[in-house]
């Protein structure tokens, strides 16, 4: 895959999914649902999907259901929808290992200034869609970009997924999308880890789901490229991020009124 099967129609793009991989079936329901909407409105669409969790806030936190057989069922979702997958990676070795089951390599907000794993990323060949992170400027993700494209590399797409405010809290500056498509990349706007809410006294991230279609229809009218969410059939059971994903069967309607959005600013 490379970005201009993306970017090449006037539509926005789509990188949904659930946060983590849980297991197979979920995996392709969430899929076969996401697949038939973005059919129906002409979406491109990618299918997100987490193969291990690295980063979270407890020990006993889920991390995955292990690598190879998450990775296997991304592949599988792949073969099965005709659909390109993403998935994030978080050392250097990993970037070789996710590769051959994924489409895309996604680089994590707290990771995007980590010079091996976005050189190794680079190197495998892959789309690389760098979060920026939420110490970061708009500006300042230049020098992550140019890592990989430095490495041999330019199919970079750059993710706005909200700066912290405070320490419980993040917001999106929509200056930044306009300021990072300068850079020549697509833009993409992650809306639902943009609402989390940080640093809980439980442990637990938590998040305001409420507000995730009135962070998409800022986006898409400020002119993002492409839209990220992660969507889960019953968010209050999922096994990570729960707190902020929107609900499976609220995804066609926001969709449409975010087609009609772009389709007003064309």
């Amino acid at each position: 895959m490379e970005l201009k099967d993306l970017t090449s129609t006037e539509n926005f793009f789509l990188l949904a999914g659930p946060c983590v991989i849980e297991g197979e079936d979920m995996a392709m329901r969430i899929a076969d649902h996401v697949v038939k909407v973005t059919d129906r409105l002409g979406i491109p669409y990618v299918f997100k999907g987490s193969y291990r969790k690295a980063n979270r806030s407890r020990l006993d936190s889920f991390t995955g259901i292990g690598d190879e057989k998450a990775l296997k069922i991304l592949a599988k979702v792949r073969d099965t929808f005709g659909v390109p997958v993403v998935t994030d990676i978080h050392t250097a070795d990993e970037a070789e290992m996710a590769a051959p089951y994924v489409d895309v390599l996604q680089i994590p907000a707290f990771l995007c200034r980590q010079t091996d794993l976005l050189v190794a990323a680079a190197r495998t060949g892959k789309v690389v869609n760098i979060k920026k992170g939420q110490f970061l400027s708009a500006g300042a993700m230049r020098f992550a970009a140019d890592k990989v494209v430095e490495a041999g590399n330019r199919n970079v797409m750059l993710t706005e997924r909200g700066t912290t405010f405070g320490y419980q809290d993040l917001v999106v500056d929509y200056r930044g999308i306009p300021e990072m498509q300068s850079f020549g990349f697509p833009v993409v706007l992650d809306v639902t880890h943009s609402l989390q809410q940080p640093n809980q006294t439980s442990g637990v991230t938590g998040g305001m789901p409420a507000l995730i279609e009135t962070v998409a229809k800022a986006g898409v009218a400020v002119g993002v490229d492409g839209l990220f969410m992660e969507t889960h059939e019953d968010p209050s059971v999922a096994k990570s991020d729960g707190a902020n994903m929107l609900k499976l069967d609220l995804l066609e309607e926001l969709l449409v009124k975010l087609v009609r959005i772009r389709q007003a600013i064309r």
